[in-house]
């Protein structure tokens, strides 16, 4: 063996080894990863997978520019090679320009459709947000995007990655719940009158870009950091926080489709403002011998002060709690010994959590874990906890709970049809109207 090759194979063995220390044996030694929607959790994400693996992020996009110096910046200061990603303000530019293994996309909900598809037609492995779409068509022409490409897609669903959470799941798959007859999902709290004031558009921002495919609104600071205020940006509640803890009920027990959805609730007392989601919502997804109920109240204390975002499994051999931020396991037996379990922390492994700004300190384990069953995954080409299809399913439910709370009428899904079944009016809410020049994507034409 010449000098060169042996230095190749001891810098190869050098980086196996390092991804084995990482818990990625399958992994290749680096990833060329880039990044669309630099904002909060764009960065959250990114710089969790620069801790556990050796990628280099080479390109970023955002369509405000302060967004992409900050998230520039932080790749020079924490990625191993210190070089500052290639910057982006259109993400069609980006994905044009090649090089890359995995994308994330990170950008407010109406822009996650037509950026996951381009991703995915041009060849990269992809992580999107959750929910994935604003409309259940989009979905559908995103997972049909995944499969005709053969992509990996993980969604940011990243219960399913919850150290903790994932010994709740055992208790449940294990079967100490015995039959579980009801589930209770919830967000309380964190609610307030929003009334955004028309401002000039700042000099860094592509407003127009920005709104893209969805409705317009006049440019406000407010709009731009609180869009999850506004349906014509977002899902509301249910489709920020309810999605997560839907999907992982749907995890814990196996659950699909449900076979009818049907939901109530409106604005009733943060009024005054020009938010449109609701601020109290129920809605229920009913499957054979189980209904699983959620609710959401932005104004009031929780019924349980350490549940305030949870979901709580009532079975005949006991009763889960879960959430974020631990789980309660209570047999139903006299004598029987309550099993409680706090959140992991990793902070003293990756000290830069202690510091990150926004950082949801809790969150980035699970991110972590997230990530390390993408990477895995994209070197066996199998499919990732999240898979492309079960966020999809878990979407389009709370999708289909706001249409069933707009229209007042339960909406009885037909999962292998993908339709409503018996109601025209409904079928065509599946798919919302895009702005122009914007064209909707179409899962029989991607």
């Amino acid at each position: 063996m010449d000098r060169r090759r042996f230095l190749q194979a001891g810098l190869t063995g050098l980086a196996a080894a390092a991804a084995r220390n990482y818990g990625l044996e399958a992994a290749e030694p680096s990833k060329r990863v880039g990044l669309i929607g630099c904002g909060w959790y764009g960065k959250s994400d990114i710089f969790r997978l620069v801790q556990i693996s050796p990628v280099e992020i080479v390109s970023l996009c955002d369509v405000d520019r302060k967004n992409l110096e900050e998230a520039a910046q932080w790749a020079v200061d924490r990625q191993a090679s210190k070089k500052k990603p290639q910057l982006f303000t259109d993400y069609r530019e980006m994905l044009k320009q090649g090089g890359l293994d995995m994308v994330e996309i990170a950008t407010p909900d109406h822009w996650h459709a037509l950026a996951m598809i381009e991703a995915a037609k041009s060849g990269v492995d992809i992580y999107v947000q959750k929910p994935i779409s604003v409309d259940v068509a989009e979905g559908q022409a995103m997972l049909a995007a995944a499969r005709k490409y053969k992509r990996v897609v993980q969604v940011g669903l990243q219960r399913r990655s919850t150290p903790h959470l994932i010994e709740a799941r055992d208790i449940v798959k294990e079967g100490k719940l015995g039959t579980v007859g009801l589930v209770e999902i919830y967000s309380y709290g964190g609610g307030r009158a929003s009334n955004p004031q028309p401002a000039p558009v700042p000099e860094t921002l592509d407003w127009e870009f920005w709104v893209g495919p969805a409705p317009m609104m006049p440019y406000s600071p407010e709009v731009e950091r609180n869009w999850r205020a506004f349906m014509e940006y977002g899902n509301g509640t249910i489709g920020d926080m309810g999605v997560h803890m839907f999907d992982m009920v749907r995890w814990f027990m196996g659950l699909g489709w449900p076979r009818r959805i049907s939901s109530f609730g409106g604005l009733r007392v943060l009024k005054g403002g020009k938010s449109n989601i609701a601020d109290e919502q129920t809605a229920m997804f009913e499957y054979d011998g189980l209904t699983v109920v959620w609710q959401h109240r932005r104004f009031g204390p929780s019924a349980d002060p350490a549940y305030p975002w949870g979901a709580t499994l009532y079975g005949e051999k006991g009763t889960l709690k879960a959430g974020v931020m631990g789980y309660d396991f209570i047999p139903a037996g006299r004598g029987a010994q309550p099993v409680h379990k706090d959140v992991t922390y990793e902070l003293e492994q990756y000290p830069e959590d202690k510091t990150e700004p926004r950082l949801e300190k809790h969150v980035a384990p699970a991110i972590r874990g997230h990530m390390k069953n993408l990477l895995e995954n994209m070197a066996t080409r199998g499919r990732p906890v999240s898979d492309i299809e079960e966020g999809y399913i878990s979407s389009s439910c709370c999708i289909l709970a706001n249409l069933s709370m707009q229209l007042g009428r339960t909406l009885a899904w037909d999962a292998e049809k993908q339709t409503i079944k018996g109601d025209e009016e409904a079928n065509r809410l599946l798919h919302r109207p895009y702005r122009k020049p914007w064209i909707h994507p179409e899962a029989k034409s991607v």
